[in-house]
């Protein structure tokens, strides 16, 4: 493989789908090509599961550490920066994994900015309550507590938990024991069953134990990074998931376009190639639109690391979309350079797998989707109106109008399937990797036009 024209500078990745598209393999090869000085989550959190194989067949879904921790050349350190819901407790898992798979000292590796939020048991079991509660209208969410935490720290700022609050037992025990009372008061209202819930004391000490294990960091550490240094940044999910870009309410509590990661770089006087990645066909894990979907191909093209999730719901596969890779391509900005991932399933599809060019609406009629004006996002860091002003109100019913007309739409289909080389020109984007595998070593370098 030749060397990545990308190499000099930091990098953005990002998903322009539903997500699964392959982020941790392209961060992966990123960091197997030349050393960064880390890899950046700056969206999303534990509910995040990056697939990475390494080519002596070690495998490891990556949550909250980097996709770059097994690289060749030795891990890549992790930082979990000041826009990422940090959860300890799936940190402690996944690292014990890590260790499992040879990784000497997992949490040595990862810092955390000291004013993320920290998603807990009590966020967790209140985002399934509420998940529950919504019975056949459920929006598909991961039951790990990110938007749950998102939303507790947008409605009480003071009392959400952070990564700095471990460091201070007192202030962290009276932020539990407010959560705790939040959650028995949530289940009373949905006349739901609290269960009890974790003893705030053992979990105080957990995440004190935590606390001592990674390093905690101040406001000063990423630009000091950035510096010295070009990094990865690591993005969660999906564009087309994002919390105001997404088809509401099938969305998530995190922007996750390229937004803030360029809102970090611009912090520090950087910037970056924004790197955009899709599958050779569209995928989605729970409940939404998919206009592609076709259930026999799900029989033709499996997943070895993707299945039914009890609080997501089941893997849906579908024809490639191209229309809503070019509305993601839309909502994030433009990418600089594509990765193609699954190029080897064509073969594997048996001729069945087609190309969506647009759609139409039952009556047969165009339908056209573009991002609207979107509101800022609502990380309490960069806040939008709690509760929603009028504008964002407007914003989510325009989102849940297209979601609606998507849910209905006719894909325009074209036979055959689509060479990585013809997706790229599809999206006007220069085509920098291709994986006809699910490794590293799988992966073939491009130039870009």
């Amino acid at each position: 493989m030749s060397g990545l024209p990308w190499a000099d500078t930091s990098a953005v990745v990002v998903d322009l789908g539903f997500g699964d598209a392959g982020k941790g393999v392209t961060v992966d090869l990123l960091c197997a090509r030349r050393r960064y000085g880390a890899v950046v989550r700056a969206n999303g959190g534990a509910q995040a599961a990056h697939n990475v194989v390494a080519p002596d067949g070690r495998h490891h879904t990556f949550s909250q550490f980097g996709a770059g921790t097994l690289a060749p050349g030795g891990p890549v350190p992790t930082h979990l920066s000041r826009l990422m819901v940090v959860d300890p407790f799936a940190l402690a898992a996944e690292g014990a994994h890590l260790e499992s798979l040879g990784v000497a000292d997992p949490f040595a590796l990862v810092t955390a900015d000291a004013r993320a939020l920290i998603a807990t048991p009590w966020h967790q079991e209140a985002n399934r309550v509420r998940e529950t509660a919504r019975g056949r209208d459920r929006h598909g969410s991961c039951g790990m507590g990110v938007g749950e935490a998102t939303a507790y720290a947008l409605a009480r700022p003071g009392d959400a938990p952070t990564v700095g609050d471990c460091l201070r037992p007192a202030v962290l025990r009276r932020k539990l024991h407010r959560l705790a009372d939040h959650l028995e008061a949530l289940c009373r209202e949905l006349g739901a069953d609290a269960g009890g819930g974790p003893d705030v004391e053992e979990c105080a000490a957990a995440y004190g134990a935590f606390a001592r294990r990674i390093g905690i960091v101040d406001e000063a550490y990423l630009p000091g990074l950035l510096s010295r240094s070009p990094v990865v940044f690591e993005g969660a999910q999906g564009v087309l998931l994002d919390e105001w870009h997404g088809f509401h309410p099938h969305t998530t509590w995190s922007t996750t376009t390229t937004a803030n990661p360029l809102a970090l770089l611009a912090e520090a006087g950087a910037g970056a190639r924004r790197i955009g990645v899709v599958r050779t066909y569209t995928t989605r894990h729970g409940a939404g639109p998919l206009p592609t979907e076709d259930p026999g191909l799900a029989a033709v093209l499996p997943e070895r690391h993707n299945g039914t999730h009890p609080w997501q719901g089941a893997f849906r596969t579908g024809h490639l979309d191209l229309a809503a890779h070019r509305y993601a391509l839309a909502a994030t900005g433009g990418v600089d350079s594509l990765v193609v991932t699954h190029a080897d399933t064509a073969a594997a599809a048996g001729g069945r797998l087609r190309r969506c060019t647009g759609y139409t609406d039952p009556a047969g009629r165009p339908l056209e989707i573009a991002p609207g004006d979107a509101p800022a996002p609502s990380h309490p860091l960069h806040p939008s109106p709690a509760p929603l002003d009028a504008r964002a109100q407007a914003h989510l019913r325009r989102q849940a109008a297209l979601a609606d007309a998507l849910a209905t739409a006719r894909p325009v289909l074209a036979d055959g399937p689509t060479p990585p080389e013809a997706i790229a020109e599809a999206l006007g984007t220069p085509l920098e990797a291709v994986f006809s595998g699910p490794t590293r070593a799988d992966a073939r370098i491009t130039a870009p036009a």
